[in-house]
């Protein structure tokens, strides 16, 4: 019963095993019946034929009576012997009920006894004395035949009886089956059909994404466990779904709040590594935006000495006072919020330390305080972590840019002392000389032609160093309008072409930054001396300048359609082609002069770039490494 109190399926499986049951019963019962009256109608059909016999005897007797013979009597007793024979036979005595105190095996046993004592008695004596009581004989027929109609009547309401109770069976049975289907159907439409609406519909519910409705089922049947496992179900779903979306949200307003901070970043590092030097004035404003973005603050920037690898304070946001290093007392980048963070007397601050650093290279720390109450999120840590990335590589690019204006600046300083070394000094100590040797002819009184050929040379010594000094002075004056040997190369065509009134065409095809700032100075120093010569010497009407870079070679070449050179020999006392070959010595490389086939003069000049000697110097460096790696192992 408890099985059937808590389980569905068991009511329903019980349900079917009554309606089976009982089918099965009835079927039984029916068949039972049904096999009990299956000789009923040849019992009756028998009883019948017993009523007939007895008139055939009762007129068999009267003939017989009537003319007394042996034909007669035979009959007589062949009729009486079918009589007894049908009167106990099988067919008659199986359809009487066995119980004694039944109404058909009495009313059996009074017309055997009937038969037996009254009948077969007179018709003996009637055949014997040959003389029919006709009056009594037919009495006795009269029992005996309204016997045999009792009997057959009760015959027939016994089977009449076996009909009528597999009728009352069959229409009991069929109480009973739709009683059963009637508690099935009411069962499962309130246990199975309408929680099972409910349970559907919560389904639906929870597929809106609507957690509220709930089954509110009652019992103990496994839908009625489903129902409030689901009810349960929906309530951790509706608070986990809840939890989820105030995740998503917090996690969109990190997304965002760390979107805008990337942009706050982005545009940051145009001005850290756009701004020059001033990192104050390009740092600041990001930081206090950053503060005002993360609910952070203050923040201070200390960068190391790279002397004495002590800390000293850049910036620090919140600041009522100026810096004590400052500098520029017009900027106030660190002045932008000077109203301190308020904090709560209760609310403590925790400060996170971040290195300033490029590889192991500590360049300073960054400073982040924050309330300890709200701790940064992963997010907003690697938001700061990008911040000190940034801030290190803006401070290296810095440094790297201070030292490469100062290494810039000396190598310009040595170039200049070089090039008044190799044409000023060299022509201000020729000169010197030739005083010295001028004093020693007037303190020895020399003749005036002796002493005028010495002034001859002083002179031409002089206007040689004045014209190498203004040669100097146009080449540190000139006006480069983009980085690099072209435009300076550019300029200078265009500086001869009109100091010439001849057109000097101009080729160049090197890649960007192969030269050096000394090998850029020698080259410039040769095209100028040898257009210089072309516009003295050469009475040319067209003049062209050609780089160009081929096999890890410059070829530099300076041609004119001029009368050409006689000697390729320098000529004494003309320094400028002197000059021009000690110029293509310090590069490495070879100067030619010759005449061109055309007419004219061309000035070649073909060497190895520093830059290209470094790259095809490279793998062989790197062949013996692994040579010598190898060699190891």
């Amino acid at each position: 019963m408890r099985l059937l109190q808590h389980s569905l399926v068991a009511r329903i499986v019980a349900s079917l095993l009554a309606i089976t049951v009982m089918a099965l019963i009835s079927i039984v019962v029916t068949m039972s019946v049904a096999n009990s009256s299956r000789g009923d109608a040849a019992a009756i059909n028998m009883a019948g034929s017993l009523r007939m016999n007895s008139y055939q005897i009762a007129a068999a007797l009267l003939y017989y009576q009537q003319q007394p013979d042996a034909a007669r009597r035979e009959q007589v007793d062949r009729l009486i012997s079918r009589f007894r024979e049908r009167l106990v036979s099988p067919e008659l005595t199986g359809a009487i009920p066995g119980a004694s105190e039944h109404a058909l095996r009495e009313e059996y046993q009074n017309l055997l006894t009937r038969w037996e004592q009254e009948l077969v008695p007179q018709v003996s004596e009637s055949i014997q004395e040959e003389r029919l009581n006709d009056g009594a004989l037919r009495e006795t027929l009269d029992d005996l035949v309204g016997d045999i109609d009792h009997m057959v009547t009760l015959l027939e309401q016994n089977a009449e009886s076996k009909i009528q109770l597999i009728s009352a069976l069959q229409i009991l049975f069929l109480i009973l089956t739709a009683a059963v289907v009637a508690i099935a159907l009411y069962d499962i439409r309130h246990n199975l059909v309408i929680p099972l609406r409910q349970l559907v519909a919560l389904a639906r519910e929870v597929a809106r994404h609507n957690f509220r409705p709930r089954s509110h089922l009652q019992g103990n049947d496994e839908l009625a466990l489903l129902g409030r496992t689901l009810d349960t179900m929906a309530g951790e779903l509706g608070s986990s779904y809840a939890a989820l979306e105030a995740r998503v949200s917090l996690k969109q307003q990190e997304l965002q709040r760390s979107n805008q901070a990337m942009q706050i970043l982005h545009e940051g590092s145009r001005s850290l590594y756009g701004g020059g030097n001033d990192l104050c004035a390009s740092a600041a404003p990001m930081l206090h935006e950053l503060e005002t973005l993360l609910e952070i603050g203050p923040i201070q920037l200390s960068l190391n000495d790279p002397t004495d690898q002590q800390q000293t304070p850049i910036l620090a946001t919140h600041s009522t006072t100026r810096p004590d290093y400052c500098r520029d007392w017009e900027c106030h980048a660190c002045l932008i919020e000077p109203h301190p963070i308020e904090l709560h007397q209760d609310q403590e601050r925790e400060c996170l330390l971040l290195p300033i650093n490029v590889g192991s290279e500590l360049l300073g720390t960054l400073e982040i305080w924050y309330a300890k109450a709200t701790p940064l999120s992963d997010s907003t840590r690697r938001l700061l972590n990008t911040l000190s990335d940034q801030l290190a590589t803006a401070v290296y690019l810095q440094r790297r840019i201070e030292e490469q204006q100062q290494v810039t600046l000396m190598n310009e300083r040595t170039i200049i002392a070089r090039e008044l070394h190799d044409s000023l000094a060299q022509s201000l100590s020729y000169l010197k000389m030739q005083v010295a040797r001028l004093e020693r002819m007037q303190q020895k009184g020399a003749s005036r032609e002796t002493q005028a050929a010495v002034f001859d040379e002083l002179r031409t010594g002089l206007n040689s160093a004045y014209r190498q000094l203004r040669e100097l002075l146009t080449t540190f004056r000139l006006k480069l309008e983009g980085p690099g040997l072209k435009s300076t190369l550019l300029q200078t065509t265009a500086e001869f072409a009109e100091r010439m009134g001849a057109p000097v065409e101009f080729f160049y095809d090197v890649p960007p930054h192969l030269l050096n700032p000394n090998e850029e100075i020698h080259v410039l120093q040769i095209v100028r001396e040898a257009l210089a010569n072309t516009h003295k010497h050469a009475h040319a009407h067209w003049a062209a300048v050609s780089v160009h870079f081929t096999n890890a070679q410059l070829l530099l070449q300076i041609e004119d359609d001029g009368i050409g050179l006689e000697d390729t020999n320098s000529p004494a006392m003309h320094y400028g082609l002197v000059i021009m070959r000690d110029r293509a010595q310090t590069l490495g490389g070879e100067l030619s002069l010759g005449n061109r086939t055309a007419g004219g003069t061309l000035v070649s000049l073909r060497f190895t770039p520093q830059t290209a000697r470094l790259i095809a110097r490279q793998p062989s460096q790197d062949a013996r490494d692994v040579a010598t790696s190898n060699y190891k192992e």
